[in-house]
């Protein structure tokens, strides 16, 4: 089955779990598809089935809190970062809630995580100014790049280079064998005024970089050359969260939460909204996530809603 416009516009919520008492921050899907993993300011861990459509298990993280949480390469382990005591980056074992390994370094609230596509490898960036690069094998730090601003960063497809977005202005490029060297390309945009970028992605054919902010923009860029392709607006984000932006598939569509409680999806390639989707959401969305194999959809507020296709062009 192929997304398409009318396919988009289709989509229905088929399920709504309400397990969280509070925001949800981030979610993941693990790489089949087949599973979700989710964690929430009341610090729960929520992992749900998603060719079920049920929630498997809850875990709780009251003593750290729970912040950025991503699958690893197995469905049974993940990393978070910390809301409580430290800025250690964690290491659990979903099967039996026990720690595997910590990660200290961080000085400051770490703001950016994510997992290599390739390898036990991992990125995160903090307020403290530093990327820091890890591997799941040891607590001891890889590598670190001191910045000059806020880092946000992201892994390419292929895992061989990784983007490094730093003081809402600048994107630099990594290659991962030689990231100590420096960086091998800087593309240099307008700083944004009045918002912060809060998230990077990569397309999933490497071609193109997506920005997600605080604000009420969403920035498309080319990933060769660091040219401005879109600029998504018209959701809402009158509270200043770092709403996700997420890509389908295919690369061909974008996706937002909005803090009026719906998801809006715009064309990739034209900057054109295609429609705004409502899910009776009763807060504001930060997280939304299209599922890697499966065609289905995710979006959160304290609520977990899964999406799917529905009518005639199904």
């Amino acid at each position: 089955m192929k997304l398409i416009d009318s396919v988009v516009r289709s989509f229905k919520v088929a399920k709504v779990f309400r397990e969280n008492t509070d925001k949800i921050n981030a979610i993941d899907f693990s790489a089949h598809g087949d599973m979700l993993i989710s964690c929430s300011e009341d610090d729960q861990i929520v992992l749900y089935d998603c060719e079920k459509g049920t929630q498997i298990r809850t875990v709780n993280s009251k003593k750290y809190g729970v912040d950025l949480i991503h699958f690893t390469h197995a469905n049974n382990t993940a990393i978070h970062s910390s809301t409580k005591v430290d800025d250690t980056i964690r290491y659990l074992s979903l099967h039996d809630n026990k720690y595997l390994r910590y990660f200290p370094g961080h000085t400051k609230k770490v703001i950016s995580l994510n997992i290599s596509p390739v390898e036990d490898t991992f990125l995160s960036g903090s307020l403290d100014k530093t990327l820091r690069l890890w591997d799941l094998r040891s607590p001891n730090c890889q590598g670190v790049m001191q910045l000059n601003g806020r880092p946000v960063a992201a892994y390419d497809p292929e895992g061989l280079i990784f983007a490094a977005g730093v003081n809402s202005e600048s994107i630099k490029l990594y290659d991962l064998r030689s990231f100590d060297k420096g960086p091998f390309v800087t593309f240099k945009l307008n700083q944004e005024k009045e918002c912060d970028w809060t998230g990077l992605k990569f397309s999933r054919d490497g071609k193109t970089i997506l920005i997600s902010t605080n604000g009420s923009i969403i920035r498309l860029i080319d990933a060769f050359h660091g040219t401005p392709l879109q600029t998504f607006t018209g959701h809402l984000n009158n509270k200043g969260i770092p709403i996700e932006a997420s890509y389908s598939p295919d690369s061909q569509f974008i996706f937002s939460g909005s803090t009026d409680g719906r998801v809006h999806v715009w064309n990739a390639d034209s900057g054109y909204k295609i429609c705004v989707l409502n899910g009776d959401h009763p807060g504001p969305v930060q997280c939304v996530q299209f599922n890697p194999k499966f065609m289905m959809l995710a979006s959160a507020c304290t609520n977990m809603a899964f999406w799917l296709p529905t009518g005639d062009d199904v």
